[in-house]
């Protein structure tokens, strides 16, 4: 888990940049085809990110099943932050974004809730 967030955190270039123009023609022929404006490539960009960090609030529910959900949470939005800091210390062709952290950390969210909402929805059924 970690070491796919490592890879696309320090990844020496945009992990877009190569798919950036077929994204674009996949969203000008959803556009011409009645889907609404405001999904454009930012907020592809955005959910994707909060998607990358789902199965860590998950994984860190699961690993912290003691700790309260918000602390699990803040795990993924200081793994998050660590991995921005090293963009912007680091590799001068990748851009560190406070938007990324923030959405980074809705998906640790996420995952954290999903994960205690399926234990809780699991403890109470009998076990075959």
């Amino acid at each position: 888990m970690l070491v796919l967030l490592a890879l696309v955190g320090f990844w020496p270039t945009p992990v877009d940049q190569p798919a950036q123009g077929s994204i674009a023609g996949v969203l000008t022929f959803l556009h011409a085809h009645g889907i609404a404006l405001w999904i454009n490539y930012s907020f592809v960009e955005r959910t994707a990110n909060v998607v990358l960090f789902i199965p860590f609030g998950i994984a860190a529910a699961l690993a912290y099943p003691d700790k309260r959900w918000w602390q699990a949470a803040a795990l993924g939005a200081a793994v998050s932050g660590c991995m921005e800091l090293g963009q912007l210390l680091f590799l001068h062709n990748r851009f560190s974004s406070l938007v990324d952290v923030v959405t980074n950390t809705g998906g640790s969210v996420i995952g954290v809730l999903l994960a205690r909402a399926l234990a809780h929805a699991m403890a109470g059924r009998p076990r075959a």
